[in-house]
């Protein structure tokens, strides 16, 4: 099989997913409506409420919920084979995560801009919200600390990132005030940002960093980890405009351009895919592909991670209603395109099928470095880059991603513990309510020593409960499209499938963690698994109120029996 083929087939099938199935959501399921006043502008606060051009969202959006998730799980799950990534890739893009992406940013900014589990009070009552909250704040707290271990890891490995990796931070701080305060050309700016960018990658390259150890009584690893937390914790109380909007949106353009260069490489280059369509030499520790595969492969093909952003930080954001086509369904096929690259990269980017399967030994061991590697030998044999260059660029651009969704992550943290403590009756501040993060989560990560291991202590249950959160988003969009009058079949479909997938997943996990003993991961996957089941039920009874009942099909108020809801109450305003 030629990598040529399964770029321009991957491509095809999921840009002609925003061509298309988008805009059939957006005009028919949807019904995005240009006069709708979003939150953005009806509660403007200058901080995390801000009216932000589509473009400049996009990249923010994409780049938080992007992180290193649609290369790792991808570049794992390849070991099953191409055949079945690619498939569960292109075909998740376009039904599954476009359509959940675009439909929680659809359901926050109609109901000011609440995050999934705030908005879950009104469609599923109390007791779903409660547990929502629940799992959410454990999704993101998997998210944050595992990100912090996984970013630490790469800045040693790849010492050639550390100057590109930190400066971004500066450049982004003054792509911030060029676009908000200075009002210079968006074009112009990006120019400059993504100039900026690989000329700090090109200065890394030449001028690596690696740490002294000790270095100021610390291990390397623990420095880092406290460094990021520290920059996390401070980005997460700025004003989105500041830091980390155009953090991201610079990011996603780079992205993109790094996409640009190993997709041209692999026309160039048009390498053979070297690993099996399916795998029948699987390692024996390899789980089984059904359902595995569908909680491997989260971000690129569907994710709860991106309803928590879309809802959190999003929606306060979109201008227009109608953009949120271009921010959340584009930004779903830019997750998908990346995932995509992956998987390109790690079964076409080795010389033969003994140097794949030396890599693809055990479950697990491929991931980010079996990207870089592979994606590194398709640049140079393509446009001729040096490896260790290219190297240096794709460890940079996963290292970038990582560490603008750990830093999303804190902020949206923050809202989580904040909206807690509202329905609580108390009112939390931002900055007690970021010290609340950091201190469960730096605990979490530093919990199985200074090396930052116990960040990665919860993470098995990422995937499967992150597939849940997922699930559960779609109940909420289901709810309200049935409250609406309109035809639910487009969340449903993903619905059903994902929370099987999910749950199946867990019944596994549960026996997997019995037979090793692991009480701690038992414990919290019952926890996890009782919590969505919960929520599950509650969201059927909503479903089966919400097509009994009678409702505004515009604002899916509840209204008597016999009479007709105008919807004018909340057809040019954030709904309550």
């Amino acid at each position: 099989m030629n990598s040529l083929v399964l770029m321009v087939v991957g491509l095809a099938m999921v840009l002609a997913g925003y061509f298309l199935y988008s805009k059939f959501l957006a005009s028919r399921i949807y019904k995005l409506d240009e006069n709708f006043r979003t939150p953005s502008h009806e509660m403007r606060d200058g901080v995390d409420y801000v009216p932000t051009n589509k473009f400049v969202l996009w990249g923010h959006h994409f780049t938080s919920v992007a992180g290193a998730a649609p290369i790792v799980g991808p570049a794992v799950a390849v070991i099953w084979g191409w055949l079945p990534a690619f498939l569960w890739v292109t075909l998740g893009t376009v039904f599954f995560a476009g359509m959940h992406d675009l439909g929680a940013l659809w359901a926050s900014v109609r109901n000011r801009g609440r995050s999934m589990g705030m908005i879950s009070g009104r469609y599923i009552g109390a007791r779903g919200r409660a547990l929502f909250l629940v799992v959410i704040y454990l999704v993101l707290l998997m998210v944050v600390a595992a990100f912090a271990t996984v970013i630490k890891n790469l800045l040693i490995s790849t010492p050639s990132a550390v100057i590109p990796v930190w400066g971004a931070i500066i450049v982004a701080l003054i792509i911030g005030q060029m676009i908000y305060r200075w009002n210079m050309n968006l074009l112009l700016t990006t120019v400059i940002g993504v100039v900026a960018l690989y000329s700090l990658i090109l200065v890394g390259d030449r001028f690596p960093v690696e740490l002294p150890d000790p270095i100021l009584g610390m291990s390397p690893a623990t420095f880092w980890i406290l460094a990021l937390f520290a920059y996390a914790g401070i980005a997460s109380l700025l004003p989105v405009w500041v830091l980390l909007q155009p953090r991201d949106y610079i990011n996603g353009v780079q992205l993109f351009i790094g996409l640009g260069i190993l997709y041209l490489s692999v026309l160039f280059a048009a390498p053979t895919v070297v690993a099996p369509a399916i795998n029948e030499n699987l390692p024996a520790d390899t789980p089984s592909l059904v359902p595995l595969l569908f909680v491997t492969i989260a971000c690129g093909a569907i994710s709860g991670f991106h309803g928590i952003v879309a809802s959190g930080t999003s929606s306060k954001q979109l201008d227009k209603e109608t953009d949120a086509r271009f921010v959340g369904y584009f930004g779903a096929v830019g997750e998908g395109l990346l995932a995509l690259g992956a998987i390109i990269a790690t079964t076409a980017g080795f010389r033969t099928l003994a140097d794949w399967e030396s890599v693809y030994s055990a479950f697990n061991e491929g991931g980010v470095t079996a990207f870089v590697t592979g994606g590194a030998q398709i640049v140079n044999d393509g446009l001729g880059i040096p490896a260790s260059l290219s190297a240096t660029i794709l460890a940079t651009m996963a290292v970038l991603f990582a560490a603008t969704t750990m830093d999303t992550g804190v902020r949206l943290q923050r809202f989580v513990v904040q909206e807690a403590g509202e329905l609580m009756g108390m009112r939390i501040g931002k900055g007690v309510a970021m010290v609340v993060v950091l201190v469960v989560a730096v605990g979490l990560t530093f919990s199985a020593g200074g090396d930052g291991a116990g960040g990665l202590l919860i993470w098995p249950l990422f995937g499967t409960s992150n597939q849940l959160l997922a699930s559960l988003t779609l109940s909420i969009v289901a709810v309200m499209l049935l409250r609406r009058k309109r035809n639910p079949l487009a969340a449903l479909v993903p619905l059903v499938f994902v929370l099987s997938m999910s749950v199946y997943a867990l019944i596994v996990q549960l026996g997997q963690f019995y037979a090793e003993q692991n009480w701690f991961l038992l414990g919290l996957d019952v926890v996890i698994l009782v919590a969505s089941a919960w929520v599950a039920v509650e969201a059927a009874r909503a479903m089966n109120a919400a097509r009994k009942g009678t409702f505004d099909p515009e604002t899916d108020e509840p209204v008597p029996a016999g009479s007709v809801g105008s919807g004018a109450s909340g057809a040019r305003r954030s709904e309550d």
